[in-house]
Order: structure tokens, then C-alpha cells, then sequence
């Protein structure tokens, strides 16, 4: 019995690996705004932004997003809660945004084809100016 518990459990991680979804979009930072009235870094901090994103090749828009980080530790790094728009539905990711380098936010929810959606998005820096951000979406 014992055995053909861990079969199933094995099976079902198995599915879910297969059944798993990459999409890889790179969002152009345009709009990104400090907006509770302070320019000084601080901490407290609202950024919100409305960005369209492309796909991984960064030539055609393949949708939208929105959403707002609050900043968390000064030159560091924000705490952030986003929608991102496609085609197919949308997918709301929370997490970390690092001023340095790459972060990996949870995969919160969706809508349309991304309804169940849960997972993980990797966000890497596309340049080093920091206008344009890879999401790459791990979608179970």
C-alpha cells in the first residue's frame, strides 16, 4: 500500500511538471512613477507603473500591465503586487523587485486560460539602464 501511495504521488508531480507552461514577455518600464509626493528614496515609498509588454524578443506588444511596489529597504529593494494582460487572460504576481539584480515572485492567481494559474515568475533585467525587465512566467 505504501508503495503504490508514493507511485501516485510520484505520478502527480510528474503531471504537473508536464502540464507546467513557460511565457516569457519583456516589459518596457515607461511609465514607472514615485507617487506619494516624495522624491527622496525612502522608505514607504509608492511606485506605480502601467507598462505594455512585448514578447521575448522584445519587438511586438503582446499585452499590458499594472500594478505598485512599495519600497522596503532604501536602494534595495520594493515589495511589489502586479497584473500582467495578454491575449489569454491575465496573471497577478507578489514579491520582491531588487534595485541590483534578479528576483523570483509567486504566481498569485489569473484569469481566462491563467484562472487556476500558480507558480512562479523569474524577473531578470533586460538592459542595465533598468527600462525593460524579462518576466518569465512558470505557470502550473
Amino acid at each position: 500500500l505504501l508503495l503504490a501511495v508514493a507511485l501516485v504521488a510520484v505520478s502527480a508531480a510528474f503531471a504537473a511538471a508536464a502540464s507546467a507552461k513557460t511565457i516569457h514577455v519583456v516589459e518596457r518600464a515607461s511609465t514607472d512613477a514615485v507617487t506619494n509626493g516624495s522624491e527622496n528614496d525612502v522608505e514607504g515609498n509608492v511606485l506605480t507603473f502601467h507598462n505594455k509588454v512585448y514578447d521575448a524578443a522584445n519587438k511586438t506588444q503582446v499585452g499590458r500591465d499594472a500594478g505598485y511596489c512599495i519600497r522596503t529597504v532604501v536602494g534595495k529593494s520594493w515589495e511589489c503586487t502586479w497584473t500582467t494582460f495578454l491575449a489569454a487572460g491575465s496573471i497577478m504576481v507578489e514579491g520582491p523587485f531588487s534595485d541590483t539584480g534578479s528576483t523570483v515572485l509567486a504566481i498569485t492567481g489569473g484569469t481566462g486560460a491563467y484562472a487556476t494559474a500558480r507558480g512562479t515568475m523569474t524577473l531578470e533585467y533586460h538592459n542595465k539602464k533598468g527600462t525593460a525587465f524579462d518576466f518569465i512566467f512558470h505557470v502550473r
